[in-house]
């Protein structure tokens, strides 16, 4: 609350009240009971302001909690403890019980406001603005209380009917985007290809007045379809000797220079290891540059690990061991004697951003990227030891800068996957968008193609994408190993977020998901696809 909020406005100590979490469990019962009065001698609440948890929490009113509760002691659920792991660096670090604020508490506040950023609370914010009123969803109270808002990013509304099906609740203003939404939403809720939807199917929907401006279903489904089927390229970076006329590459350069922007040590494997492993294959002249060190994502008995290594191997390196041995217990030390989430110390850090380093050049060895295509910016502002990071600033923007115009690419990938629940994601493509405008005068920016990847933390809707790399079996094999070369993050990474499977789990999962779309939606079947989306400048 101090670092996000209380930090940055004139609030005075005095009047700052947060629920002690460090008392005696058998001292919480008076002092909720003294926290309840407190509001009341202060004349109730005039203003409340709420975030949202996955399970529908507000406050920590966890599924069950009853409209007349107050502040007391509660029980956390199992996803909140999951979501709020990479606060605590690592899920056991996570408190069983918290100290909330009641439902009837809060509905007693003159105003209410819920917040919600992100794509991942998408599916409760639908849940509690457009479902039933019910203490399985606490949120959802919220209906009742004569005076709330919700305000929403596009990320956390998309799941709203008015955002996401609009032509069901009355006329709308179609696009391109918005039609192929509802088509292709259409065929899969009807579960029938494109190609075989009818004037009726349309009409029965809320989409009479799109027949009418096409005339016949039949026109709205050609012109979805070859949208569609014109995403689809084995050819990543331009198919040479072809007609590119609707390609979403183009065929000149035959061989392009490429550099893949990753903002972790892993994302790029992750997220388009089957397009990396092509690009190459196709001989395109692939660069990767990973943004950030990924430092605080490796557990500390890696570092011990390591160390110990060195260690126990010091003739093989020329060390001596009294050395190797003073170092070793050094920082066998510190770490046993750090708190969870204090900062590490700068040996400490080194050696865990060396960890991700190697893991990373081995991830790109084994797809075939050489060397010296590899590039560790290391940029600063991530480079605080905590997970709160510092703004970009312009030491950051230069360094990508000096990348781009020594490489001046044909293409540049970039992460677009924005759940990233602390935002480095968004952080490092904002980075690379600064970057660009200040080479903007430059002549080969005129030929660079922007592309857009997702899927470490969720995939592009259909009508956003712009090109499908259809991955076989065997590739998706390969894509597999490489990111399991990223040995720290193997099994149970640091930093799970919202999603408690593996990052090659999910990555599969994902590409497997979008073939399947397009499988049914008419289109040739393919066992995986990884989907793109152009940055048009």
């Amino acid at each position: 609350m101090h670092d996000y909020l209380f930090d940055h406005i004139d609030v005075k100590p005095e009047n700052i009240h947060i629920p002690d979490g460090t008392l005696e469990k058998e001292d919480v019962h008076q002092y909720c009971q003294a926290y309840e009065e407190k509001i009341q001698r202060f004349g109730g609440i005039d203003l409340q302001i709420l975030g949202i948890g996955r399970t529908g929490h507000i406050g920590f009113n966890e599924p069950g909690s009853g409209m007349e509760s107050r502040t007391r002691l509660i029980t956390l659920d199992y996803i909140t403890r999951l979501d709020a792991s990479s606060d605590f660096f690592g899920e056991e670090n996570v408190p069983t019980k918290a100290i909330t604020m009641g439902v009837g508490t809060i509905m007693e506040a003159k105003r209410v406001i819920l917040m919600a950023w992100g794509e991942n609370k998408a599916s409760i914010i639908a849940r509690t603005v457009e479902g039933e009123v019910s203490d399985s969803v606490p949120a959802t109270y919220l209906q009742r209380h004569p005076n709330a808002a919700v305000m929403l990013d596009d990320g956390s509304s998309a799941q709203l009917t008015r955002v996401k099906l609009p032509w069901t609740l009355g006329e709308v203003a179609w696009d391109d985007r918005l039609i192929k939404r509802a088509v292709t939403w259409l065929s899969l809720k009807l579960e029938k290809p494109i190609l075989k939807l009818t004037n009726r199917d349309y009409m029965d929907n809320g989409m009479t007045d799109l027949v009418t401006e096409y005339d016949t279903a039949y026109n709205i489904n050609i012109k979805i379809f070859n949208q569609l089927q014109r995403t689809i390229t084995g050819w990543p970076g331009g198919k040479p000797n072809a007609d590119d006329t609707h390609r979403p590459e183009r065929a000149e350069p035959a061989k392009k220079r490429v550099i893949v922007f990753s903002p972790h040590p892993d994302d790029d494997v992750i997220s388009m290891g089957g397009t990396l492993i092509r690009l190459h294959d196709q001989g395109h002249e692939v660069h990767v540059a990973y943004q950030t060190s990924g430092n605080i994502a490796v557990f500390d008995e890696d570092v011990v690990r390591f160390a110990d290594f060195v260690n126990d191997y010091h003739e093989v390196f020329g060390l001596r061991p009294e050395v190797t041995k003073s170092m070793f217990l050094s920082i066998r030390e510190k770490l046993k004697s750090k708190q969870p989430g204090n900062i590490d110390p700068p040996e400490v850090q080194k050696i865990k951003g060396l960890i991700r380093r190697g893991e990373a050049k081995a991830a790109c060895r084994y797809v075939g990227i050489e060397d010296k295509h590899v590039h560790f910016l290391d940029l600063p502002f991530y480079e605080t030891g905590l997970v709160k990071k510092k703004p970009v600033g312009k030491e950051d923007i230069d360094i990508i800068v000096e990348l781009l115009q020594a490489v001046r690419p044909h293409q540049i990938f970039a992460a677009g996957d924005l759940s990233d629940p602390h935002g480095t994601h968004r952080v490092c493509l904002n980075a690379i968008f600064m970057a660009l405008d200040q080479c903007k005068k430059e002549s080969w920016i005129d030929d660079c193609y922007l592309w857009l990847y997702r899927g470490a933390w969720q995939e592009w809707d259909i009508e956003d994408v712009e090109m499908s790399v259809p991955i076989s079996p065997d590739e998706l094999m390969k894509k597999r190993r490489a990111i399991f070369k990223h040995q720290s993050q193997k099994d149970r990474p640091l930093f799970p977020g919202s999603d408690a499977r593996e990052f090659w789990q999910r990555s599969e999962a994902r590409n497997r998901a979008t073939a399947e779309i397009y499988d049914k939606l008419g289109l040739a079947e393919y066992e995986a696809m990884e989907a793109f989306k152009r940055y048009h400048f």
